[in-house]
């Protein structure tokens, strides 16, 4: 189970880092755009729909980063954000469907949770 935790780690640093650049992409786009607007009520609709679409692009990359490098030093908390992030991909149908089906199948698993006890246990023991 080691390498599924691996290779999940991979596949959310890989998409998350997708994830954050299409929301800065989004966001830069959009300010870019408002330079050739000349109506305020235009650009405070833009405004209304760049500025909540880049925050969540980014948060959900950052989250998924995050969940990664937890993941990836086998922190319960990383397991966790893998897990949420991989529920709420579900609904991005078909890619983060698969990799959403593919991060609840691995991290449930039995193995998964006694690798993850185990190196919890290693690293309280190291620490006395």
């Amino acid at each position: 189970m080691k390498k599924h935790v691996t290779a999940i780690a991979i596949i959310q640093i890989v998409l998350g880092s997708i994830n954050m650049i299409g929301g800065l992409t989004v966001g830069l786009a959009f300010k870019f755009a408002e330079q050739f607007i000349p109506e305020p009520e235009v650009i405070s609709i833009l405004n209304f729909i760049s500025v909540p679409l880049t925050i969540m692009l980014c948060s959900f990359g950052g989250l998924m980063i995050a969940g990664a490098i937890g993941l990836l030093s086998y922190k319960t908390w990383g397991k966790i954000i893998t897990l949420v992030m991989g529920g709420l991909g579900l609904i991005n149908v078909p890619v983060g469907t698969l990799k959403g089906v593919y991060i609840i199948w691995a991290l449930v698993q039995p193995e998964t949770n006694q690798l993850f006890d185990e190196k919890e246990k290693g690293s309280i023991t190291q620490q006395n």
